[in-house]
């Protein structure tokens, strides 16, 4: 048995499988395919449950795979033990219908003790403990001994997961050694000492499971093998965990040079390399993978590994940014597994290195702030009140803040937390307002089984059709009559059904005595679902129809989708290649494309990317779509959408002078001239490293002239100025005007302040040596009210005032205490929130000026009366 590096492992397993006539998929996504159950992949076969369920035809009945996965629920522990780790990839061969556990089990240990040359003495396997098939398939046919075999029961090696396809298993351990054991006389395989390491699952599904403890044999008996690639390299390697392994040792080993601290140091140094080097990895695959940082989902994920990784790298010590260089190296490392990744290399950075200085930017007050809550707490509990207003304010998750405590020995109040979190989204969810469309629900469900609807929009706007389905309130139908609102599925169809940010095609279905205005296009599953209203006669399974596209509308989307490839290849050139579209909608009113970048585009960025769109559609470019092989595509440049699944064969849309070209399903004008003009309306930001440019295109483009021109005439007559042009003058005298007149206001403040300072001054009372006045002052606004304290603040002797005033239906607040009276111990701050309190509201500021606004303006007289009180107990 010869050391081998893990990139060596992973070629000879797939490799050898490929020998026995297994077809070798690459990686499929983190993101799971039309699989809602899943927030990441975290098994070799989940991206292939359908292959086993029957839902979908496999490519092949022998399938080979090496699968990233993520798995995250055991991230506290990560860098604390040296065997835990987010990311991990998975070896499997997998047979649908095909092979069993003969060939399965010989392949096996094939590979171990010819391919890899393992010493068979140092192998062991266990099987399912009523398992006699596969007891006397590995004792009798490969020849391994009794002595080292072991019947296990259900809860180690069976494979079941709820109702669904099941079977026994049969495992391969490695002893790895006396020296690795336990001492104990009865160790053996099963003992949790670290001498025996299971390396290979054999999965036999061979039944069906009720979920209530019955089994049918399955008619298409299944294998599903899986095996940790970083385990078995732990083997090869000689080496006791992960950390060691050949590629992920590289990764600390550049962490160890960055930060100047070796593994090995000690306790604390070593879980802190250990975590980075981990969530790098992670988040590296993650974002190749399309994730981006959120608050929510896999975002979520990506931004927790993130953070977690930036704050260990603080504590370090290294102040700056790193991970984005660190990356490199994960990337150095896979790249030849994962090609993908040296192609998304500067996405990836700039992904990265935006989040962690993000975060940075926070951290340290965050930090400050949490520290201060926890010297002032009086037991070990934190407060939940606390914890949400670190995750709020300053984008500290609930986990960081716990994982901190617990480095102090504290808990922290998690339902409480959890209380403030429901009452936000609460909130957010009232703010929003309901679509509506009950209409449609349970369209999708009730389409299921429906064959997949022929679409012949891409050469055809009408078409001869028969109806297949009816769907009305989420149940199939035989027949609506006239006002019905149904979804209908037709053998064929010329609209194009919503996906990859087009939106649907409407228009109406028709025939002798029928009308339909269609509203919307949807699919699920290739089922064409049309939205439709019944306007005129009755509809029934089965009638003959005809199907026709609104083609004005049509032609209007058309030519945003065709602006958008045209935008997203000008971005870019003007921002640069780590630009990767993030969201996409084109109807036909507008173009609103989202993509990765790290900052606002600058007016000369924004005209830049305009110009070089306009200059392609005005050049009049031919557009051409056509089918290819994804390898040939791929090799012609054509850019993927960030993180997207594609089949053998895709569509590519290409302007012909080499401008742009993209994998797309979408449709497309033949020409860019045909766009007309392109004009950006708006460019913002939707979330973190994500900005959206909204825009429009011909007919748009004109509506949006035209609006403007109607809005320069209308402020032109406003400020009374009759041409349009000399706009700019007129405003800049306004703006000189209202200079003055704040002046004038400001002067007419303070001499206000003055004679009602000389009238408080009347009933001001000695508090400890100290002149307190309070007022209330109805009229009066905020800025008089702060007048009023600067002048208050001039007198020599001790002072301390606060003045209530009332305007515009809200009352507010503002004390005051000069350089005396501070000298004595009397802050303003303090005092102004004390006041606003008895009114029900809150508030506060500085030592010598501070303002509150007041809840319950009935409590202001009784408020004010309480100063003296107030000033003689802050005294002490």
């Amino acid at each position: 048995m010869q050391w081998t590096g893990l990139n060596e492992l992973r070629e000879k397993y797939l490799a050898f499988f490929q020998s026995k006539d297994h077809l070798r998929l690459p990686s499929f996504s983190l993101i799971p395919q039309g699989d809602n159950s899943l927030l990441l992949i975290g098994a070799g076969m989940a991206p292939m449950k359908k292959y086993f369920t029957g839902e979908a035809e496999p490519p092949r009945r022998r399938v080979t795979t090496c699968q990233k996965c993520i798995r995250t629920p055991d991230i506290d522990s990560v860098g604390i033990t040296d065997r835990h780790g987010t990311f991990f990839e998975m070896l499997g061969n997998f047979s649908f219908g095909d092979y069993f556990k003969r060939e399965a089990i010989s392949w096996a240990w094939e590979f171990f003790t010819r391919v890899l040359e393992m010493p068979e003495e140092k192998l062991y396997v266990t099987v399912f403990e009523t398992d006699n098939e596969a007891w006397d398939i590995w004792t009798k046919e490969i020849g391994v001994p009794e002595s080292h075999m072991k019947r296990m029961g259900k809860e180690d090696n069976f494979w079941e997961h709820g109702s669904g396809p099941c079977g026994p298993c049969s495992e391969i351990y490695f002893d790895r050694g006396e020296e690795h054991g336990c001492g104990k006389p009865d160790c053996g395989v099963g003992c949790e000492c670290d001498r025996y390491v299971e390396i290979w699952n054999l999965v036999f599904s061979q039944f069906n499971s009720d979920g209530e403890g019955h089994y049918e044999d399955l008619a298409q008996k299944n294998i599903d093998t899986g095996m940790g690639l970083e385990r078995l390299a732990c083997v090869m390697q000689g080496v006791d965990n992960l950390f060691l392994v050949d590629t992920v040792q590289n990764i600390m080993k550049r962490m160890s040079e960055i930060s100047g601290v070796a593994y090995g140091q000690g306790a604390k140094s070593d879980i802190s390399l250990r975590v980075i080097t981990d969530h790098i990895r992670s988040t590296v695959f993650m974002i190749g993978d399309g994730v981006l940082p959120s608050n929510e989902g896999r975002g979520y994920v990506l931004r927790r590994l993130l953070r977690r990784a930036a704050r260990h790298g603080k504590l370090l010590g290294v102040n700056g940014l790193f991970l984005a260089e660190l990356a490199d190296t994960v990337i150095q490392e896979n790249e030849k597994a994962y090609p993908e990744l040296r192609e998304k290399r500067e996405t990836i950075r700039k992904i990265i290195g935006f989040e962690e200085e993000s975060f940075l930017k926070t951290i340290d007050q965050g930090l400050a702030l949490l520290n201060s809550f926890i010297d002032k707490a009086d037991s070990k509990v934190f407060s939940g009140e606390h914890a949400f207003t670190l995750n709020d304010t300053y984008g500290f998750p609930l986990d960081l803040t716990r994982e901190i405590l617990a480095e102090r020995g504290m808990d922290v109040d998690e339902d409480r937390f959890r209380e403030l979190m429901k009452e936000q989204k609460e909130r957010a969810r009232s703010a929003r307002k309901d679509a509506g469309a009950d209409a449609w629900k349970g369209e999708g469900t009730a389409a299921a089984g429906l064959a997949a609807t022929e679409f012949t929009g891409y050469s055809e706007l009408e078409t001869q059709a028969e109806v297949i389905a009816i769907i009305q309130g989420g149940q199939r139908v035989e027949s609506a009559g006239e006002g019905a609102e149904v979804s209908v599925v037709l053998s064929q169809t010329p609209f194009y059904g919503e996906s990859g940010g087009q939106v649907g095609d409407s228009g109406e279905i028709v025939a002798q005595g029928l009308s339909m205005d269609v509203v919307d296009t949807t699919r699920h599953q290739g089922v064409f679902l049309h939205r439709a209203v019944v306007t005129q006669g009755a509809l029934a399974a089965g009638d003959k129809v005809t199907a026709r596209v609104d083609e004005k509308r049509r032609a209007a989307i058309m030519r945003n989708h065709t602006a958008a490839h045209l935008l997203q290849a000008a971005l870019r050139k003007v921002l640069g290649g780590h630009v990767e579209q993030a969201g996409q909608l084109v109807n036909e009113k507008e173009v609103r494309f989202d993509f990765t970048h790290f900052s606002a585009m600058t007016p000369e960025e924004l005209a830049a990317v305009e110009i070089l769109v306009n200059e392609e559609i005005l050049k009049a470019v031919p557009v051409e779509v056509k089918e290819m092989p994804i390898e040939e595509a791929r090799k012609s440049g054509a850019m993927a959408l960030f993180g997207e699944k594609y089949g053998d064969v895709v569509r590519v849309a290409s302007v012909t002078d080499g401008f742009s070209r993209e994998f797309c399903g979408g449709t497309h004008m033949d020409n860019t001239a045909k766009l007309g003009l392109f004009k950006i309306v708006s460019e913002s930001s939707v979330a973190s490293g994500v900005r959206r440019i909204e825009a429009v295109t011909g007919s748009g483009v004109l509506g949006m002239l035209t609006a403007q021109s109607v809005t320069l005439l209308e402020t032109a007559r406003a400020l009374k100025t009759p041409n349009p042009a000399e706009l700019p003058i007129r405003a800049k005298q306004l703006m000189g005007e209202m200079k003055e007149k704040d002046k004038q206001i400001e002067a007419l403040n303070q001499q206000v302040a003055k004679a009602n300072l000389q009238g408080v001054f009347q009933n001001a009372q000695e508090v400890a040596g100290i002149k307190v006045v309070f007022a209330l002052l109805s009229g009066t606004a905020p800025d008089a009210l702060r007048a009023l304290c600067d002048k208050a603040k001039e007198y020599e002797e001790p002072l301390a005032a606060v003045f209530a005033g009332i305007a515009g239906g809200k009352a507010s607040l503002a004390a005051a205490c000069n350089k005396a009276a501070q000298e004595k111990g009397l802050k303003a701050g303090q005092l102004v929130k004390e006041v606003a309190m008895l009114t029900g509201g809150n508030g506060g500021g500085r030592p010598d000026f501070a303002m509150a606004g007041a809840k319950d303006q009935t409590k202001l007289d009784e408020a004010l009366a309480a100063v003296p009180e107030l000033v003689k107990k802050q005294l002490g």
